[in-house]
């Protein structure tokens, strides 16, 4: 009776000690994962960026993830810079203006950044200060805007963020008539931020929100009697990443899926351990 009494406990404190071990690496390790810092990093932002902002959407400077663009323009000017966002990302948008020198200014000005999608839809920023006055003696004003995750896919009627290119615009929107056309500094930084499965959703694009994407895809699946259409080589839509697009179907929340089997498994024969009884009792005579 002593020894299957102590095997049965040996076995109850492995299973015990299986199921907290698994547990425990299920709650740390998967959203250290989905918060590693190093996953929105990108070598981007140690290269020099461009110089130049384009004037409208059409001219936009592309922008890497994580790469800053500065331009010199003048007070009144649209700038515009475009970047890619993939699903499961917070795009992030920093700009700073460097204005004139104050003896210059006749008042105070007021700035604003705006974001919008690959279909130019505006997208409303949750954090950070998307307008903002400056002073007459300010020297520089700082704009920020985050924006809502990235999904995957969403309702036609939604104005949810899609995976695509997004279009950042600044612009003065209020100061004196005589301060237009002085001279400004800009500089424009873009980022994202990891967020793993938590905010994945059922459902994927056909194609990313990036203009002449769909023109490219049909290059590839134009007809074989097409040489034109079937030889010429795939042209990168502006502001694709250069490793492509999430394919759609991983993420991790296959690791809380297996995870979670597991644990189901190990606290089913626990259960059963603790359930079972420990047999047949040895004062029983034959055959009962």
């Amino acid at each position: 009776m002593t020894k299957p009494l102590c095997r049965t406990r040996g076995i109850r404190l492995a299973l015990t000690g299986a199921l907290l071990t698994g547990l425990t690496l299920l709650t740390t390790a998967c959203p250290a994962l989905a918060d590693d810092p190093s996953a929105s990093a990108s070598p981007a932002g140690d290269e020099a960026g461009p110089t130049e902002a384009g004037t409208t959407f059409r001219t936009a400077t592309a922008l890497e993830q994580g790469q800053s663009g500065t331009a010199q323009a003048s007070v009144g000017d649209y700038l515009y810079w475009v970047f890619p966002a993939d699903a499961g990302q917070r795009p992030i948008v920093e700009a700073t203006v460097k204005l004139p020198e104050s003896a210059a200014r006749r008042g105070t000005s007021t700035w604003q950044v705006d974001v919008y999608d690959g279909l130019r839809r505006r997208q409303a920023c949750m954090y950070g200060h998307q307008t903002r006055k400056a002073a007459a003696d300010a020297a520089t004003v700082e704009l920020s805007c985050v924006l809502r995750p990235v999904r995957a896919w969403s309702e036609p009627w939604a104005n949810d963020p899609l995976p695509g290119s997004y279009y950042i615009r600044l612009t003065v929107v209020d100061l004196p008539a005589a301060d237009l056309g002085l001279p400004v500094d800009v500089e424009v930084k873009t980022g994202v931020k990891e967020l793993g499965g938590g905010h994945d959703g059922g459902g994927a694009l056909a194609e990313p929100l990036v203009p002449g994407v769909s023109v490219a895809s049909a290059g590839e699946t134009g007809d074989e009697g097409d040489g034109a259409a079937s030889g010429a080589p795939r042209t990168l839509a502006t502001g694709e990443p250069e490793d492509g697009w999430a394919s759609g179907w991983w993420t991790d929340r296959w690791l809380w899926t297996v995870g979670g089997g597991v644990l189901a498994a190990l606290a089913a024969v626990f259960g059963y351990s603790l359930t079972r009884g420990r047999g047949r009792p040895g004062h029983a005579p034959p055959g009962v």
